[in-house]
């Protein structure tokens, strides 16, 4: 949680003219629902949260801390609504919301792909040298940034050893590894879901791809290729992001407390058997 000096309110829309800035929504992939989701654009405030996913808990701090708006990754109304009620949690959260007075903004795939967003946090948080963008943005738009990042480590590693390494940087207790070629020194990475990001490393002529989540039989096309796997976890993927786009708000922002949710937590925990593993 960090202050971002004294000053006034400041307006709902003049802070989505900053994450627009921070995020271009061009970037964000078609099928995306981004930009400010609810609320009222000429409302003022003072204090601006951000998250990962808005869950109930997580509205529920919102509303405790005083916060007019929350940024929020993963979008509301991801699917078409045909109705808002207290019969589900998202309708519930939405209804809570709406009663504080707390707008909602998402930027997900327009930061995951920006200059500054969280592929190329990842990639650098890696150690990458050379980092470039994995794939054109949507439509070739020309903007600063694309989807996904690659670059090189110093010198190359063994798999497991990066593993470690790489769940080390991420504070992870642990991580899934497909073992396709062995060693790791091209490193392709994707935040979130997406494996389907695999084809486009191996034509960068990258030797290993990161991402959050993957589906079993990505894991067989990554052995298939000869090419390694890493799966950290879409929350381990994507939450250190939220918490740096607080800390560029705050940069940004005159008299706006920025800071990332407290109460978020990964719902997925890594449990050991007793006795390890058979």
């Amino acid at each position: 949680e960090g202050s971002c000096g004294e000053g006034g309110m400041v307006s709902v829309a003049s802070i989505c003219g900053v994450l627009r800035e921070l995020a271009p929504l061009e970037l964000a992939e078609s099928w995306d629902n981004v930009g400010l989701l609810l609320g009222d654009e000429s409302s003022e405030i003072t204090r601006l949260m951000t998250c990962l996913t808005l869950t109930e808990s997580v509205a529920e701090e919102a509303v405790n801390s005083g916060a007019g708006l929350v940024v929020t990754h993963h979008p509301l109304f991801f699917r078409p609504v045909k109705r808002v009620t207290m019969a589900d949690g998202e309708g519930r959260t939405v209804l809570r919301l709406l009663r504080a007075g707390i707008a909602v903004y998402s930027a997900h795939t327009a930061w995951d792909s920006a200059a500054t967003g969280i592929n190329q946090q990842l990639a650098e948080l890696l150690g990458l040298g050379g980092i470039r963008v994995l794939r054109e943005p949507p439509g070739g738009s020309g903007l600063a940034g694309g989807c996904g990042r690659y670059g090189q480590l110093q010198a190359p590693l063994g798999v497991l050893e990066f593993g470690r390494r790489a769940a080390r940087l991420l504070g992870i207790a642990g991580i899934q590894i497909v073992s396709g070629c062995g060693d790791v020194q091209r490193v392709a990475v994707a935040c979130g879901a997406a494996a389907e990001y695999m084809r486009d490393a191996q034509r960068a002529g990258c030797d290993t791809l990161i991402t959050g989540e993957a589906r079993f039989h990505a894991a067989l096309e990554a052995e298939s290729l000869g090419m390694n796997l890493l799966v950290v976890g879409n929350y381990a993927s994507e939450r250190r992001g939220m918490e740096q786009m607080a800390a560029q708000l705050c940069q940004r922002l005159v008299g706006v407390e920025c800071f990332a949710s407290g109460r978020e937590r990964d719902p997925l925990v890594l449990e050991i058997a007793e006795g390890g593993v058979q």
